[in-house]
């Protein structure tokens, strides 16, 4: 089990010439925890994770990590964190095994130990088969599983992921968040950005939502969505006739016009969806259909920020103001 190492991240503040990126963050990510950073494209996510992991200064405020400040104790913070940025930072011309020996040797673990460790981590993220090929041929999720390997070979208290599975398919991205729960479960910190917000949901023990510079919402996945709206009853009608009458009776409904849809704020208890229905029946409305709609990340995201689910693509690079 690893020791884990908190983050405090405190007043951070970073602006790139007339744009201010960051604009006096706090943020907490206990010991032991996943915390998922989310916002819009140009949000600071890049940003944030990039000074609090030492590749770049902010230009106020502090950030510490398992009690070392990454200003004044870098090399002592650089000893316990592992960085995974958005670009794959592995050599394609070196085989799987030699990348991951590489790196035990920049971490001065020893040629015997250095090479136990990439074999124990070649055989943890199900590179067995491809080890001593060069890396030019390995799939993209076999080159992001090598590199978060590579992020592994010193054993680090907390890991940094910015954007982890993008641009994974499905089947990749599902073993890399088993692996990311794994390390959870192991107790490393981790602190991850995604634009998958079915992925913060999944993984992370607590949620940060971060826009123009500043965090705006944090808390779990579930407290989160309680502040959006309660469970919604959604009517769709066959005809703008019946939706026109449905929207008289029910003047507390929130239309949708364009989808000839009421959206009916509940309780999740099957009375209330009953007698709403009886309702219409009674003044001989007809309904075409009948969903119940529960909060996600997605309405949480939207209400918060003002934008949808953030874009896939345009992914964005350290340095820059994900």
């Amino acid at each position: 089990m690893t020791t884990a190492a908190d983050i405090e991240i405190s007043a951070l503040t970073k602006t790139y010439g007339e744009h201010r990126v960051l604009d006096g963050i706090d943020l907490h990510v206990p010991a032991g925890s996943v915390t998922a950073l989310l916002g819009p494209n140009g949000s600071g996510k890049t940003t944030t994770v990039g000074i609090a992991s030492t590749l770049f200064p902010a230009d106020s405020g502090t950030v510490t990590i398992g009690g070392y400040d990454t200003v004044a104790r870098a090399r002592e913070v650089r000893a316990i964190i592992g960085v995974t940025g958005q670009s794959v930072a592995v050599d394609e011309l070196f085989s799987g095994r030699d990348n991951l020996v590489l790196m035990a040797d920049l971490r001065r673990l020893g040629r015997r130990g250095g090479r136990a460790r990439a074999q124990e981590l070649i055989e943890q993220f199900d590179l067995v088969d491809a080890a001593d090929r060069p890396v030019s041929t390995y799939s993209g999720g076999m080159r992001r599983r090598l590199d978060l390997a590579m992020t592994l070979v010193s054993i680090p208290r907390v890991i940094f992921l910015d954007e982890p599975t993008t641009g994974l398919d499905p089947r990749s991205r599902r073993m890399l968040w088993d692996t990311i729960s794994r390390l959870a479960a192991d107790g490393v910190t981790i602190f991850l950005t995604t634009q998958y917000l079915e992925e913060a949901d999944r993984l992370a023990d607590r949620i940060a939502v971060l826009d123009h510079g500043q965090i705006v919402a944090e808390g779990t996945a579930a407290e989160l969505k309680s502040r959006v709206h309660d469970s919604e009853v959604r009517l769709t009608f066959p005809d703008r006739d019946s939706f026109d009458a449905a929207a008289s009776l029910l003047p507390d409904a929130r239309p949708v016009p364009e989808a000839r849809r009421l959206d009916i704020a509940t309780d999740d208890t099957v009375a209330t969806v009953r007698n709403t229905l009886n309702r219409l029946d009674a003044a001989g409305i007809r309904v075409a259909d009948v969903g119940v709609h529960a909060p996600t990340l997605d309405d949480v995201f939207f209400a918060l920020t003002g934008n949808p689910s953030p874009a896939i693509t345009d992914p964005d690079e350290f340095g820059g103001t994900s």
